[in-house]
């Protein structure tokens, strides 16, 4: 049952992705569907922010849908978008949440969050990046093109994607370790 339901909801993201409007169209309603059977386990049925959660996440779904990587589970993106929405509203209503440690392992598994929550995490970061350092990290450490293919695809000189990655790299990691920093405080 879930694969089909993910493989019929992947055609059609992957459809309105080359364009079928009807198709998008189609996805967007499934979603809406799953969105709201998603919040109203966490929220409750009856919730009064429900149906605004639905609609920011369909959003944030056809704003990012180029953000999608068809390599991984479309449920898995959905939910990680599903999820992030569900903190931010969390965090805007002053909400603490508990949960119980038994319920890590079923979270974490759920629908193969894990690669999409990473690679949402790592689209994020990068996008702090100027466009030229992105595009050399992109090339040489996530899809694994030599300094060379890296240059002849950018058009930059191999030196400048060589400056690109360590200016980068060096960048993410002055944010991560500033990051951990306010996490500590």
């Amino acid at each position: 049952m879930a694969d089909r339901v993910e493989m019929e909801l992947k055609v059609l993201m992957l459809a309105g992705l080359a364009g079928d409007a009807r198709a998008h169209q189609q996805l967007l309603l499934a979603a809406a569907a799953r969105l709201r059977s998603y919040y109203a386990r966490r929220l409750g049925g009856d919730a009064p922010d429900l149906e605004d959660l639905v609609q920011e996440t369909l959003i944030a779904i056809h704003e990012r849908r180029e953000s999608y990587n068809s390599a991984l589970p479309f449920t898995a993106w959905l939910h990680a978008i599903a999820k992030y929405k569900l903190i931010d509203h969390y965090r805007r209503a002053g909400v603490r949440r508990h949960v119980e440690l038994d319920d890590v392992g079923e979270l974490v598994a759920e629908d193969g969050f894990e690669p999409a929550l990473a690679a949402i995490d790592l689209e994020r970061m990068l996008g702090q990046l100027p466009p030229k350092h992105r595009q050399a990290i992109k090339l040489t450490r996530i899809d694994g093109y030599s300094v060379e293919e890296a240059s002849n695809m950018s058009g930059q000189s191999a030196s400048a994607i060589k400056i690109g990655v360590h200016r980068g790299l060096k960048k993410l990691t002055a944010k991560v370790r500033d990051d951990d920093d306010d996490d500590r405080n």
